[in-house]
This record gives C-alpha cells, sequence and structure tokens, in this order.
C-alpha cells in the first residue's frame, strides 16, 4: 500500500513546496486536483501535457529524487448537474482527467457519479434520500436513464486508456452507497468504474467503512483517509442536519460551478469532519487498513484534510501519524506503505 495526501489542502502553496510537506510527514503520494469543484491548480501546464511529451516529461521531473510520487487524480464535482454551465464543464474535467492519468502513468481518476434534476427540464439536481413514494422512484428512474449514458461512455474511454474511475460514495449523488455503484455497473457493463472508498462520508450515514469495504471486494479500487465524529447534537437533529447558512457574496467562500456556492456549516453541527483518531482511534484504521490491503496490496490511500480546528500542516500531522500507527497495527511494513 501506499500513503499519501489528496492535495487540495495545500493549494495554498506551489507544487514542490506541497511535495515538500507530503516528504516531511513520512508519505509518498499526492493526489493531484485535476478539475471539477476546484482548479487544477498545481497542474498549471495540463493542457500542454496532453499534447506535448516535453510538457509532460518536465512536469514529472517536478517528483524526480523527492520521494514523493503522483498518486491519482482527482475532479470531484457533479458532471451531470442540468445547468450545462457545471455539467458539461464538469463532464468535460472528467474526460480530460481520464487523458491526463494516461498521459502521466496514472491509472486512477477520482470523481464523483453526479446527480441530475428530477425531470426533463429540471434545473437544480434533486438528491431522493427516501423513496418510499412512487414519485420518488419515477425520479430514480429518469435520473439512472441520464446516468447510464453519460457513464456507459466514461466506462468506454477510460477502458480505453487503462484507466479506473474511482466514484466517491458521496450523498447528494445518485451513487452514494453499495446499492447504487452496484446498479451503476449492472446498468452500464461498466468494467473500469469502481468506488473510492472515502470512509468519512460512510461515517456519517452510520455505515461501516470496513462492513462496506468487505462488501465491495474489488470494486473498491482507491480509498481517502478521512475521520468524522458524532456529536451530541445528532440526538436531537439526526446525521441529516441541514442547518446550513447561505453565505454572502461579500464573505469568503468557495464557489462550486457557475452560480453555486459553498454553505457555512451548522453552529454545533450534528457531526464533524475530523482529522484521522478524532473519530476512531488507529486500532479502528487498522482494521480499515487490513481490509483494503485484502482487497489489493497496491492500493493507495490518500489522506483528506477538513478538519477546520486544525492549521493545514498539523491536521496533515495528525493524520499521518495516525495512519502510519495504523499501518503498523495491521502488519503493513513501512516499505508498503
Amino acid at each position: 500500500m501506499k500513503f499519501g495526501v489528496y492535495n487540495a489542502i495545500l493549494h495554498d502553496r506551489s507544487l514542490p513546496e506541497a511535495i515538500e510537506v507530503i516528504a516531511k510527514l513520512g508519505l509518498t503520494g499526492i493526489e493531484l486536483n485535476s478539475g471539477g469543484f476546484l482548479p487544477p491548480v498545481h497542474i498549471p501546464t495540463f493542457d500542454d501535457i496532453l499534447s506535448s511529451d516535453a510538457a509532460r516529461d518536465e512536469f514529472l521531473g517536478l517528483f524526480e529524487g523527492t520521494g514523493v510520487e503522483i498518486a491519482g487524480l482527482n475532479c470531484n464535482g457533479n458532471p451531470l448537474h442540468p445547468d450545462p454551465v457545471i455539467g458539461s464543464k464538469h463532464a468535460e474535467d472528467v474526460r480530460r482527467s481520464i487523458r491526463l492519468a494516461n498521459r502521466l502513468g496514472q491509472h486512477r481518476v477520482v470523481t464523483m457519479s453526479g446527480l441530475p434534476a428530477g425531470e426533463p427540464g429540471g434545473r437544480r439536481p434533486n438528491w431522493i434520500v427516501n423513496a418510499w413514494n412512487s414519485a420518488a422512484l419515477d425520479v430514480l428512474d429518469y435520473q439512472w436513464s441520464v446516468a447510464e449514458e453519460f457513464w456507459r461512455e466514461i466506462d468506454h474511454e477510460a477502458a480505453d486508456l487503462d484507466v479506473k474511475v474511482a466514484l466517491e460514495l458521496h450523498p447528494q449523488n445518485l451513487v452514494f452507497n453499495p446499492a447504487g455503484i452496484r446498479e451503476l455497473v449492472e446498468r452500464t457493463g461498466a468494467t473500469n468504474i469502481g468506488v473510492e472508498l472515502d470512509a468519512s462520508h460512510l461515517f456519517w450515514q452510520w455505515m461501516d467503512p470496513v462492513a462496506v469495504v468487505q462488501d465491495l471486494g474489488p470494486l473498491v479500487v482507491h480509498a481517502a483517509a478521512k475521520d468524522v465524529r458524532i456529536n451530541p447534537a445528532a440526538a436531537v437533529y439526526g446525521v441529516l442536519d441541514n442547518r446550513f447558512r447561505r453565505m454572502e457574496p461579500e464573505e469568503p467562500r468557495t464557489n462550486l460551478g457557475g452560480d453555486e456556492w459553498a454553505n457555512e456549516w451548522p453552529k454545533e453541527a450534528a457531526w464533524d469532519f475530523v482529522a484521522l483518531g478524532r473519530g476512531h482511534d488507529a486500532v479502528y484504521w487498522s482494521t480499515w487498513l487490513a481490509a483494503l490491503y485484502t482487497v489489493d496490496p497496491d492500493m493507495l490511500v490518500n489522506i483528506e484534510h477538513e478538519d477546520v480546528t486544525l492549521g493545514r500542516i498539523e491536521g496533515l500531522e495528525v493524520a499521518a501519524g495516525v495512519l502510519l500507527d495504523a499501518a503498523r497495527r495491521a502488519g503493513i511494513s513501512t516499505s508498503e506503505a
């Protein structure tokens, strides 16, 4: 197994500086953002790499002698968004990322399944949380027809370039649990679409990431190490706590494409993203790594840092310490990691 960092938390510095941070953590990989919700900050020569061997070699040369290598690309977004300003752009980012991965000798592109509108002509994505009524199933029938066409094409493109697309099981997407990825694979006959096993989004849905790995087996092709802490407020508001605040244009906020923006997290939320070890201890993470190792001893496992109570480097240091401890507990040698 190889352990690294998803680079979004290091977008505040240059790629060589980010590589240096990761090497000092004792980790060996960097998962590079390549579009979607976030711009490819650390791939400024993206277009050149797609067409020029010299540009590709110059970019790869930045990693030589650092002890850190590229550990997949990430273009999380909504490629099925009904607004073409967002959906078409994110869909093209997926396609471009697959081509870029092939050019860079990579075999994993992380993204999300996406979420269409609830019916033809709809302008906003519609997430069916609990399809207890027939109208909700009608919405899902339409959404699956949209997803099936898109992901069948993407699977063919990925297979042609020896790349596997790893879908994060993220709520507010059509595919957010094992049943969803199985349905997508069955509908499309996909051979090169699998799962990025991000434990955090499973925790807050009250799923067990170890059980999910064991259930999905070889459909798990990539992994993200991020923790969640369930807070006392969950007893009152439940895990679907929806007390988000719309942020004003003059406030610092993150654009998600078009005129969509990230909202402010609820105060005293039902749950929070936290650094590894602050929701589940190293013993738990060792069982997760052991399950992943059984699926693929060469699995790429990358830390994603979103703990707002810790600084960028501090949070990575905490997470890396727990991850490496968990590897030792699981009997995975540092040479394998």
